[in-house]
């Protein structure tokens, strides 16, 4: 029996088991779901030992445990570290999920929960693919080594100080993600760059304590009126941030390599529909491919103040306060950068505001040369598991622990996803298409079949 017709035979057991995984409610960021999230990080040693690891280590952490299991029994051959993690967003809200977040139900073809893309879903792929060729063959092709964490959702921190005490134990001539997401319905894809992500607070104070508006008002500082006058001076009318030196050191782009992103069956109709706005906005001289994909931006995610009860309070508030990002592409230095959007908000303030920024997190972008071997092998790889060529694609969202590793390692990074784009990750009704799941475990079982052979 070959490895494909092997796989196909397990489909009902291979989705029990990942019903059983999504079923575990590992919420990283509450901490009344601790219990749950050291069962998850048992379940996944547990079925890493069934897949064939003899080296499985549960690693205490601050917060919330590492799972760490390695095989290093294929000599001369190439070692692979898989990341991926088991904790996932908070359910809530809970009224828009047709069924319960943690009760995952198949439905019209995809499979419903949280989990289910991001990251759950994805990780059991590997743990399947890579129990499918330990059970047939009796060993895996390749050296291997797993390290799935449980702080993803908040801020990866256990993780990194892990990796930098154990830069000899993690070292492999590659990395393997599946955290992102295909380009669309039946195009597998492997991404090769992603963005990168500066996250900014700030605090603006006027008036000591809340003032009466009719009292006061007219004769002193609001600062959510400074603060929304701030933000509509942060772009232009072309949508181009105003920070001077934003773009200094922005890559160029090849011709060859914008015309094959614009090539791409990247569908602007799925897009505006996933989207659902009137219309759509961008910076000047970019199609929305590359303003997703190579170009910075910047935006204002949560802005806040004031009274917000319901009926009526007529104060001035005393406080202000707004969260905002920067997405980065190569070359832009994200300490830089913080450093000139600083500069920049305290030039356009008014004297009559106290203004405290933070820089709560910083993240570089990255992006692989994907001509290498290893993404030759992960494109054929993909093709037998889904029966259609992969494309090459980059991605708006950031990963940090890519450009932390590939830093670090100076080894290639692979990223393979299963999601889609319109599958709700982070969101209510989160789901993953079965067809992906199942072509995906055949696929990543390939992968390391055929990576034995680079």
């Amino acid at each position: 029996m070959n490895l494909t017709e092997f796989i196909e035979g397990r489909r009902d057991q291979h989705l029990a088991e990942l019903l059983e995984f999504l079923r575990i409610p590992s919420v990283s960021a509450k901490s009344e779901n601790k219990p749950d999230i050291e069962r998850a990080a048992q379940w996944v040693a547990d079925h890493l030992r069934a897949a064939g690891f003899k080296t499985v280590e549960i690693v205490p952490t601050n917060l919330h445990p590492l799972v760490y299991a390695g095989s290093l029994e294929a000599p001369g051959k190439p070692t692979v570290l898989f990341y991926g993690h088991y904790d996932v967003q908070p359910a809530e809200p809970l009224e828009p999920w047709t069924s319960p977040a943690f009760e995952p139900q198949s439905r019209d073809g995809n499979l419903y929960g949280r989990g289910t893309a991001d990251d759950k879903g994805q990780v059991h792929i590997h743990l399947k693919a890579l129990e499918s060729l330990h059970q047939l063959n009796g060993k895996f092709p390749v050296n291997i080594k797993v390290l799935i964490e449980g702080e993803e959702e908040v801020g990866s921190v256990s993780l990194w100080d892990y990796v930098q005490n154990h830069k000899e134990k993690l070292t492999a001539d590659a990395l393997l993600v599946s955290d992102t997401a295909m380009l669309g319905k039946g195009v597998p894809s492997i991404t090769y760059g992603l963005r990168g992500l500066n996250y900014y607070q700030i605090e603006l104070t006027g008036p000591v304590r809340d003032l009466h508006s009719g009292v006061y008002g007219g004769a002193v500082p609001n600062p959510l009126t400074v603060l929304t006058e701030l933000f509509a001076k942060l772009h232009d009318h072309n949508f181009r941030a105003t920070i001077p030196g934003f773009y200094d050191d922005v890559a160029k782009v090849s011709p060859a390599e914008r015309k094959a992103l614009n090539k791409l069956p990247w569908k602007a109709k799925d897009f505006e529909r996933a989207v659902g706005a009137p219309a759509y906005v961008g910076e000047k001289g970019f199609t929305s491919v590359e303003r997703l994909w190579i170009r910075p931006t910047l935006e204002l995610n949560g802005m806040w103040g004031g009274y917000q009860g319901e009926g009526a309070k007529t104060v001035i508030p005393s406080k202000a306060y707004a969260k905002f990002s920067t997405r980065l592409v190569p070359d832009q230095n994200p300490k830089k950068i913080a450093k000139l959007v600083e500069a920049h908000i305290r030039k356009l303030l008014p004297k009559t505001v106290h203004c405290k920024f933070e820089v709560l997190s910083t993240g570089k972008p990255w992006v692989a040369a994907y001509h290498a071997p290893i993404f030759q092998v992960a494109q054929e790889a993909l093709q037998k598991g889904f029966g259609k060529k992969a494309v090459f694609i980059r991605e708006g969202g950031s990963i940090p622990f890519v450009t932390q590793m590939h830093d670090t390692f100076k080894v290639p990074c692979v990223l393979i996803g299963f999601g889609l784009p319109d599958e709700n990750a982070h969101a209510p009704d989160e789901h993953i298409l079965l067809e992906n799941y199942f072509g995906g475990i055949k696929a990543i079982a390939c992968f390391y079949e055929d990576l034995a052979s680079l």
